[in-house]
């Protein structure tokens, strides 16, 4: 019987083929390499909010959506820049989604950006 009450969990892992991306309430707080495990403190998509996703399909179309990605989606992060100017990366497609282990979410404070 699968749990039916509001997930409480603030903390998740989108995988995509290359880079693990970490995430709390939305917010993109930790990037990995996924061949080499290691953390990258200067990615583009740390401090990042999660806007929505973006699914490509096989005939080259893609397609926004403001819900949550999936796997098979892209993942789309947007913030306003100091000067007013909108900076958004879209990563590549979403190979899985998890919860990250309690010894990597203790390393988040690491990539905090100012």
């Amino acid at each position: 019987m699968a749990f039916q009450g509001q997930d409480r969990r603030r903390h998740k892992v989108f995988i995509t083929r290359n880079t693990e991306y970490h995430v709390k309430d939305d917010v993109c707080v930790a990037v990995r390499d996924v061949r080499t495990k290691r953390w990258q403190v200067a990615h583009i998509a740390l401090s990042r909010k999660v806007e929505g996703a973006v699914r490509i399909f096989s005939n080259g179309a893609v397609v926004p959506n403001l819900k949550e990605p999936v796997t098979g989606d892209a993942i789309y992060f947007s913030d306003t820049g100091p000067s007013g100017d909108e900076r958004q990366i879209v990563t590549s497609r979403i190979v899985s989604i998890g919860r990250p282990p309690k010894s990597d979410v203790a390393q988040y404070g690491r990539f905090a950006h100012a």
